[in-house]
């Protein structure tokens, strides 16, 4: 069994995300919101606090990888929770690329000679490959790289400080002074807000990978994410506004904090700042690659992603799936000749639209699975007041710079394509057996050898088999597993489970079963009795015995009297 991840390693996974965001986002703010920045950062951290209830309560209840896409699958559609993944994995690519980058960027700032395109491509195989070797390992060096930047951080803190301290906060009354871009202060603050927003992308990620963490750790590691980005974001912008003319914040934008180190301290802070930056920013790359690896992981395993990507090497990790999403980063890197300005749009739009399917997941999980035992709560109101913020973040990007909202529906479009394309894949099959037979006799060799690999491809969708345990003669419920069955599986059998006990009479659950054979006969209804205690060793049992995948055997939404958490049943779906 592979070691889960402490607190300090699932903190340093996701935090060096969401830490890295102080490299530019002060920068941002500041260009939109003048001296009010940091305002607008601390209404930021106030956001992300909202969000670590809806986080908490949702991945408390479901604990399992997939974040956004995992409460939707349980409490939406599949189509729904398809979404989600898609943006997700936007979000993703686009960070990593990103990231990786803008680290080579801060690279050539110390080696001028640096080809940064060739040291970016680098820089994601080395990730892609360190990512392969284990979550154990990738985690020691995320650890590494977490405490670097948090020690150059304090360093540069405390550096500012002693600067201030010897030339007094005159500059900061010239700032304050100076006429604000906008028209008011509301605007300011607004963009401001909207811009700053970036600062919190990343701290979705732990929710993607919590089957690997320790009990009870995933909420801490939003905690600590939480505390540093409300201290860091804020004081950075201040202390920036305290020491740096306003006007020189636009000429230095791309590495604004080695320039206050080199302003504070010297040449030696600034080239700590920057080397920072290029461990922090591939961190993120880091991050990235183990967040993906879990959601597609789980995507896959429910057959929105082909299943040849599932196979793992010793160390336990899904080496297909990690090296499919270099390709992909890689393509975006080529496309793009390393002019990465318009992936900034897909970053932005679809980590803000991953944020707001997270909270409205939180709803939902509120009205359809309130029985459901979870350790803390986010109440209906700041979850409103949580999705209003995104919305309005979401809403001021768009101000702020159309042609990127444009980039991101360039990059979504295609990619909802083909995951509509992979969720129905027999109505698919079933266009191209008809086309292939409209073309039967120009081409008949080549269309016998298409129609029997189609064929055999539709029977294999087909023949996967569901479960679903019920424990009770609820025909209405019963009725609504056949509709979700349809509706979101492209399987054509279904085992009905009961597990009963001594003694125990099953005459109405039989007569019942026998109503909804004939009202579904697309649907092979398979009725089985066990004696026995339902938990995770029968699940487990049934799942080898019937070669089964346990993300395929669903059950209801349990009430609080439930004996097991939903976490310790291996993945069982939730759909009722």
């Amino acid at each position: 069994m592979n070691k889960k991840l402490t607190e300090l390693q699932s903190t340093a996974i996701s935090g060096n995300d969401i830490t890295s965001s102080c490299l530019y986002v002060s920068a941002l703010t500041i260009l939109y919101a003048g001296q009010w920045a940091w305002l607008s950062l601390c209404i930021v951290a106030l956001v992300l606090f909202l969000f670590r209830r809806i986080y908490g309560e949702v991945v408390g209840a479901l604990p399992l990888n997939g974040g956004a896409y995992n409460v939707l699958l349980n409490t939406a559609t599949k189509r729904t929770a398809s979404l989600a993944a898609t943006l997700t994995i936007l979000s993703y690519m686009a960070t990593a690329v990103i990231s990786a980058s803008e680290a080579m960027h801060y690279m050539s700032s110390i080696f001028k000679e640096l080809p940064v395109l060739i040291a970016t491509v680098v820089v994601l195989v080395l990730f892609c490959i360190l990512t392969i070797s284990g979550i154990g390992e990738s985690a020691n060096v995320a650890v590494f790289i977490f405490l670097f930047h948090l020690f150059s951080l304090v360093v540069l803190i405390f550096a500012s400080g002693i600067f201030i301290s010897q030339h007094g906060f005159s500059l900061l009354e010239i700032n304050w002074n100076i006429p604000l871009q906008s028209s008011s202060i509301w605007k300011a603050l607004f963009f401001g807000f909207s811009a700053a927003m970036l600062g919190i992308s990343g701290f979705e990620s732990s929710a993607n990978f919590v089957e690997e963490q320790q009990p009870h750790v995933f909420p801490k590691t939003l905690r600590n994410m939480w505390i540093v980005v409300s201290i860091v974001n804020p004081l950075l912008a201040f202390l920036l506004i305290c020491i740096l003319p306003m006007a020189t914040v636009g000429d230095h934008k791309e590495s604004l904090l080695a320039y206050l180190g080199h302003v504070t301290g010297g040449r030696w802070l600034s080239i700590l700042i920057s080397v920072d930056a290029v461990l922090v920013l591939c961190g993120a790359v880091l991050t990235s690659f183990v967040g993906v690896s879990g959601l597609m992981n789980r995507i896959t395993l429910d057959r929105i992603l082909p299943n040849f990507l599932l196979k793992q090497n010793k160390k336990g990790a899904s080496y297909r799936i990690v090296i499919l999403f270099l390709i992909l980063c890689l393509s975006v890197l080529m496309v793009t000749e390393g002019h990465l300005g318009s992936l900034a749009g897909v970053y932005t739009f679809s980590f803000l639209s991953v944020m707001g399917l997270f909270a409205v997941g939180n709803l939902l999980l509120k009205i359809k699975r309130r029985k459901l035992p979870r350790p803390e709560k986010a109440t209906v109101v700041s979850v409103l007041v949580a999705i209003l913020f995104v919305g309005a973040a979401f809403y001021g990007n768009i101000l702020l710079n159309k042609a990127s909202f444009y980039t991101f529906l360039k990059y979504l479009l295609p990619t909802l394509c083909f995951i509509y394309i992979m969720l129905n894949r027999i109505e698919v099959i079933d266009v191209l057996i008809k086309l292939i037979e409209f073309l039967y006799s120009p081409l008949r060799k080549f269309v016998i050898v298409v129609n029997r690999y189609l064929f055999k491809a539709k029977r294999r969708l087909h023949s996967q088999e569901f479960v679903f345990f019920t424990k009770k003669d609820n025909v209405a419920i019963l009725n609504k597993v056949m509709q979700y069955v349809q509706a979101n599986e492209s399987t054509k059998k279904l085992k009905i489970v009961n597990v009963i006990k001594d003694g125990e009479d099953n005459e109405l659950l039989k007569k019942d079963l026998e109503v909804l054979d004939r009202a579904y006969p697309e649907i092979d209804i398979e009725f089985i009795e066990i004696e026995g205690v339902f938990g995770p060793d029968l699940i487990e049992e049934l799942s080898i015995k019937w070669h089964i995948p346990k993300n395929f055997m669903f059950i209801a939404s349990p009430s609080d009297r439930f004996s097991y958490r939903v976490a310790e049943l291996g993945g069982v779906r939730l759909i009722m």
